[in-house]
């Protein structure tokens, strides 16, 4: 799978444009247009500062797991209430 796809999935899940993700990685804007557009791979420093800054780092696993991120990050809500349904359970 192509990591574009998912970056750009992230950035736009986390409500920032191009320029102001580029602003907090310390990049252009135009390598974030080239990383989501597959002209050019990131690097993992930056795959990483990327999943932090839009507190996706949950796809940043799954996806270095050969998981398919794009799912993770359209279940997640899914998957928080089956995790956390029985912790809060127990709780109660």
């Amino acid at each position: 799978m192509k990591v574009g796809a998912l970056l750009k999935a992230c950035r736009d899940r986390a409500g920032f444009n191009q320029e102001e993700l580029a602003h907090r990685l310390h990049i252009n804007q135009s390598d974030i247009s080239k990383y989501e557009n597959d002209v050019k791979e990131p690097p993992l420093s930056i795959f990483q500062q990327w999943c932090v800054n839009t507190q996706t780092q949950e796809v940043m696993v799954a996806f270095t797991c050969g998981m398919d991120g794009l799912s993770i990050l359209q279940d997640l809500p899914n998957l928080i209430v089956v995790t956390i349904s029985p912790i809060l359970g127990g709780i109660a």
